[in-house]
């Protein structure tokens, strides 16, 4: 019975519980806020690829508008981020929903961050690798700059991480995490609301 299989599942459901517990009066009083401020759903939920591939729809709070152009495609997103979207952002309490995709068992608390489904074509067999475990609320890349770092260094550290991922490390990556966020480091890439687009060269799939 080892940490991968029991353990660091058990982890997930106890820090997700724990925190949706802990953080139910923000969750609401976000939802409450965000349903009125944007005039429709407070949530954003989009599909994102999780453990093998498995397409799953990560939650997050809506921070952006639906705004759009006069030939009805999105405005870019530095035009669509709402003021309360910034605050949000920059507090991370977007992510909170998130806990709700780690009971179900689509995310774990600590694991490479699910990117866009439209990456996958993109990943050499080697990036593929970050696939082979739940994707994470925070990881390994989170607290090594998140946003702020390269692609290249992103896949670095993600796949480290799932070649080396224990009990005690991921207590590290929670506790480091809670400190960065409270300094509100590594939130956006210079240049870019949150990250730039990966840019690979596509591979056959």
């Amino acid at each position: 019975m080892t940490y991968s299989n029991f353990w660091k599942r058990g982890l997930d459901i106890f820090m997700s519980c724990t925190m949706l517990l802990v953080l139910s009066p923000v969750f609401i009083l976000l939802w409450v806020i965000l349903k009125f401020h944007h005039k429709g759903t407070a949530f954003f939920a989009q599909a994102r690829p999780g453990m093998n591939g498995k397409v799953f729809y990560i939650l997050k709070f809506k921070t952006m508008s639906d705004a759009v152009d006069d030939h009805g495609n999105l405005l870019p997103d530095e035009h669509r981020i709402t003021w309360i979207g910034k605050v949000i952002r920059n507090t991370s309490l977007d992510e909170i929903p998130q806990l709700i995709n780690v009971i179900k068992g689509d995310m774990s608390m600590v694991g490479p961050r699910p990117l866009l489904r439209e990456y996958l074509v993109l990943y050499s067999k080697e990036q593929s690798r970050r696939h082979d475990v739940r994707p994470g609320v925070t990881g390994w890349a989170q607290i090594n700059g998140r946003n702020a770092i390269s692609w290249e260094k992103k896949f670095k550290y993600d796949l480290w991480y799932v070649d080396h991922y224990n009990f005690l490390l991921d207590w590290k990556i929670l506790f480091i995490t809670l400190f960065n966020v409270l300094l509100g480091k590594g939130i956006t890439q210079q240049g870019h609301v949150s990250s730039g687009k990966f840019q690979g060269k596509q591979v056959k799939a």
